[in-house]
C-alpha cells in the first residue's frame, strides 16, 4: 500500500491493543482483588497491584526507548540526506519533530520545505499536510 499522510501512523495490533487491554484487566482484576471484603490478606492483592504497575512501566519505556534509537537514526539519515541534497547542514534551529516529519519529503521537495519549516515554524502536522510527493517510511513501528 502507498503510503500517505492519512495512512503514515502505524499501530501494532499485539502490542498496542492486546497488551494494553491485557495489562488493563490485570490492573482491574488486581484493584477489584485488593478492595473486596472477603480478602483477609491483604498482601498479595498489593503485590498483584504493583505488578500491573511495573508491567506499565516495562510497556511505556520499551515503547519509548525504541522510538527515541529510532529518532536518532532518522535524524541521522535525514541530516545526511540534506547535506547530499544541498551541501549545507541542518539549521540548528530545527526541531527533532520537524526533522522526522521532514523524512517523508520527495528529495525535490526537502530543501525548500525545510526552509519554510524553519522560517515560519510549522509544526510536524503542518510538514506533513505540505508534502506533494510523498516518501513512505515503512520500517518505522
Amino acid at each position: 500500500m502507498q503510503q500517505n499522510f492519512k495512512n503514515h501512523t502505524r499501530l501494532v495490533p499485539g502490542f498496542h491493543y492486546i497488551g494494553y487491554l491485557t495489562w488493563l484487566t490485570f490492573l482491574i482484576g488486581s484493584i477489584r482483588y485488593l478492595v473486596r471484603d472477603e480478602t483477609t490478606d491483604k498482601y498479595p492483592a498489593v503485590l498483584f497491584v504493583l505488578a500491573a504497575v511495573v508491567l506499565l512501566v516495562l510497556l511505556w519505556f520499551s515503547r519509548s526507548f525504541a522510538l527515541k534509537a529510532q529518532d536518532r537514526a532518522i535524524r541521522a539519515e535525514e541530516s545526511l540526506r540534506y547535506f547530499m541534497l544541498t551541501g549545507k547542514r541542518f539549521d540548528p534551529a530545527l526541531r527533532l519533530g520537524q526533522i522526522i516529519a521532514l523524512r517523508f519529503a520527495s528529495d525535490e521537495e526537502l530543501p525548500a520545505l525545510t526552509d519554510r519549516a524553519i522560517r515560519e515554524g510549522l509544526t510536524n502536522k503542518q510538514i506533513k499536510q505540505e508534502i506533494r510527493s510523498w516518501r513512505g517510511d515503512y520500517h518505522r513501528v
